[in-house]
């Protein structure tokens, strides 16, 4: 069965507020969150596939452009199955999981009971479909803000990326028989298309570390860089 009106807006709310955003076109959100068996394809429901369409678009330039950021003398050779893995539909409906996006959707109830909201092909179609709704709604920065926080464990899973600071200060912290290090987002700034954050890290014992990023994931990694760099660990 679909989930219950009530349900579903409560699961759409907190998509927004993992995206951390709010859509000024709520129609553009909703045909973003669309599947085409709504409405049984007669084409009456303004369904997701063009956003699919021009989703796929924004993400292949928003990997592309970290991709050549991170390795800025890699060979063209070394970076395209770098970025087919962070475009594929496996890393999209990762993604999406990662932000619950099935609970948001719209589906057929047929569609529902054979498994929609989990099955991969509509996990990744809808998230392309959303960084399209972002790239319209906000506008390239905002989508590239959303991409680098979205995508940010997929970047940091490729063969041959930079060890995650994260990683580095928690198996640190582990080592010295402390406790995990504790983020807290201090601040935030800026338009809502191109936010600003400001994140703190403290390990027991130690100082506070804080830095800014353009996601929140971007912050913590910068602010984890900083504690193990002050402490001599980088």
């Amino acid at each position: 069965m679909p989930p219950a009106t009530n349900d579903r807006a409560d699961a759409v709310g907190a998509l927004e507020r993992r995206l951390g955003r709010a859509f000024q076109d709520r129609a553009l959100l909703e045909r973003a969150l669309t599947h085409a068996s709504v409405g049984g394809g007669a084409g009456k429901v303004r369904d997701n596939e063009v956003l699919e369409f021009i989703g796929d678009r924004v993400i292949g330039l928003l990997a592309a452009e970290r991709l050549a950021a991170l390795n800025p003398h890699a060979p063209e050779g070394e970076l395209a199955p770098k970025l087919n893995a962070l475009v594929s539909r496996q890393a999209c409906a990762g993604v999406a999981r990662r932000m619950d996006l099935g609970s948001a959707l719209r589906l057929s109830g047929s569609e529902t009971k054979t498994g929609g909201r989990d099955k991969d092909s509509i996990l990744a179609g809808a998230c392309e479909a959303v960084m399209a709704a972002i790239y319209q709604d906000g506008g390239l920065e905002a989508a590239r803000a959303a991409f680098l926080d979205l995508w940010s464990e997929v970047i940091d899973g490729l063969p041959g990326s930079p060890r995650d600071p994260k990683t580095a200060l928690q198996e640190w912290a582990q080592g010295q028989g402390k406790p995990l290090p504790v983020y807290a987002v201090a601040g935030r700034s800026g338009p809502d298309h191109a936010p600003t954050f400001t994140v703190s890290v403290e390990v027991e014992g130690l100082s506070p570390a804080s830095a800014d990023g353009r996601s929140r994931q971007e912050a913590e990694k910068a602010a984890a860089a900083e504690l193990l760099q002050r402490e001599g660990r980088s």
